[in-house]
């Protein structure tokens, strides 16, 4: 499908109306694992009175949607195709096996491949400084596919999926532009350097000249091993000794309260274990574990808010646009009560430290399933975005209520840029766009972006939403398909499955996903991407 082109004369006329002689400045932050109602404006408890503040500003998606996995969303997210179509389809190059998750399909290689252009490359073609801080993790074991290879001019961060937050070491170390540097600093923190750079980046590019710029903010918080600043950590401890349900219950009526979630009565299932089970030591390592994770989601937030006063104190504010998002659902990883030893949160070490299903549940407030699936709970992402300049008063603190995905962060970003995606680039053939802009809608329009179906398959989970409809199916090596249908402009929480009583709809929309499987290099049979990934492995 085909971006809607704005023409150069009608952008350059609304810049105009709003006292811009340039085209906006771009910022695109990513958290990393972060739950959909985390956030103080989504209904957490979580102190974030920065982007609190952007979204009263600005607007918040209540349906925007991520690719369930923090790779295939990064691949999708900077190239505006689905993670297939960019060659990962599963997961990018592992540091300590370089070929583990390239089984020479197209869909299937690891890293980016050269059918796909990324914003850095489109913008960077419009004149645009392109910078970028945080977790790469869409290729590292070559450089040509690393950021300065793919249009990025300036890079400080990860190139693989995690790191220590506080002594990031090789494999899994920093990168400063095509080098990898060591990090000394006794205080350092990811969170806090990924935002110093940024700051400098910025200054640098203003200072050189008068260009436009784009920024990625990819922050790896809170993704494990949870890890903070001990003083933020403090300020939770002892918070969450209520346990999960109940704090899952107040966060829903929160975002009853804000019209986030329609007030149904639908919940999906509390399927965490039982706090009250739990044993004093067990509850004060658990109270521990969501305080950390906390923790690091505020820290976050205090760095947005130092980006955002450099922001303010130099002028810049009132034409960038700054898009934040979140790249999968809330991660259950580590099994239900975490992963790690308890003996290891308290210090700066540890590497698969993580939260638990049963706050990941929480997390996902009210929504099914996580990370890896393509339920709600699994690929549902708070959105919000600022631009004073760009979106009317009276529009902002609202919410859109239009379902918009990846994709359409590209169509957006060469939509204000008054660019062109590339049929080619340095000869290759470009795979066409599949976003659309919802440049509009930030403008106030209350139209749908999208009247066509949109898809996803990760891991053999799959979906496709077309209108209010979604058809879903959780992948299981050891038993047939099966396929659920929901509305989910009246359930979301998909608890009233449809399938049997519309089993029309649901086989026209079974081969509307068959259909885009076909033509966007997708594995249809997840097994057999798993026995050739088996062997990969063992090969090396």
């Amino acid at each position: 499908m085909n971006i809607k082109k704005i023409s150069t004369i009608s952008i350059a006329a609304t810049f105009a109306m709003n006292g811009f002689a340039q085209r906006p400045n771009i910022i695109l932050i990513m958290s990393d694992d972060m739950g959909y109602s985390d956030l103080g404006c989504y209904g957490g408890e979580i102190n974030t009175p920065h982007l609190d503040a952007l979204a009263a500003k600005g607007v918040r998606f209540s349906q925007f949607y991520n690719a369930g996995r923090s790779c295939p969303t990064r691949a999708s997210l900077m190239t505006g195709l689905h993670p297939h179509q960019t060659g990962i389809g599963h997961m990018t190059n592992d540091p300590e096996n370089p070929v583990a998750f390239d089984v020479n399909l197209p869909g299937y290689r690891g890293f980016l491949n050269r059918n796909s252009v990324t914003i850095a490359e489109v913008l960077k073609e419009a004149g645009y400084t392109t910078l970028m801080t945080g977790k790469w993790h869409l290729g590292m074991h070559k450089k040509e596919q690393w950021p300065l290879q793919r249009g990025v001019d300036r890079f400080y961060g990860i190139l693989a999926g995690a790191a220590n937050f506080f002594k990031p070491t090789h494999p899994r170390g920093i990168t400063l532009n095509n080098k990898e540097i060591t990090i000394s600093d006794p205080d350092y923190y990811t969170t806090n350097a990924f935002t110093d750079h940024a700051i400098d980046f910025i200054r640098e590019a203003h200072t050189d000249s008068d260009r436009p710029f784009f920024l990625y903010l990819a922050y790896n918080a809170p993704h494990w091993p949870i890890q903070a600043p001990q003083e933020v950590v403090d300020k939770y401890k002892g918070k969450y000794m209520k346990g999960w349900s109940v704090l899952r219950e107040e966060r829903y009526q929160r975002m009853v309260d804000m019209g986030l979630i329609k007030p149904s009565g639908l919940f999906s299932p509390d399927d965490s274990k039982s706090w009250k089970s739990l044993d004093e030591d067990k509850k004060k390592e658990m109270d521990l574990r969501m305080a950390i994770y906390a923790a690091q989601v505020e820290q976050m937030d205090t760095n947005i808010g130092r980006l955002m006063n450099y922001l303010d104190s130099n002028n810049l504010t009132e034409n960038t646009i700054i898009i934040f998002l979140n790249d999968n659902g809330a991660c259950a990883e580590g099994g239900m009560l975490g992963g790690g030893p308890a003996s290891q949160l308290e210090t700066k070490e540890g590497y698969f430290l993580t939260y638990g299903q049963a706050w990941a549940n929480a997390s996902n407030t009210p929504l099914r399933r996580y990370k890896h699936w393509v339920h709600e709970g699994g690929i549902s992402t708070p959105c919000i975005v600022s631009w004073p300049g760009g979106i009317p008063e009276k529009n902002q603190g609202g919410i859109l209520g239009q379902f918009a995905y990846l994709p359409d962060i590209m169509a957006t970003c060469v939509d204000l840029a008054e660019t062109k995606y590339p049929r080619k680039y340095n000869g290759h053939e470009i795979h066409p766009l599949q976003g659309k802009s919802f440049t509009n809608q930030l403008r106030g329009k209350n139209k749908p972006i999208h009247n066509e179906p949109i898809f996803w398959e990760h891991e053999g989970n799959r979906a496709v939403r077309s209108g209010d409809y979604k058809l879903v199916m959780a992948w299981d090596n050891n038993k047939p398909e099966k396929w659920e249908l929901y509305n989910v402009r009246n359930d979301r929480t998909e608890m009233i499955d449809l399938s049997k009583q519309m089993p029309d709809k649901v086989e026209e929309m079974k081969k509307m996903w068959y259909n885009w499987a076909k033509n966007s290099m997708v594995e249809t049979d997840w097994s057999r991407i798993q026995e050739l990934e088996r062997a990969q492995r063992n090969k090396n």
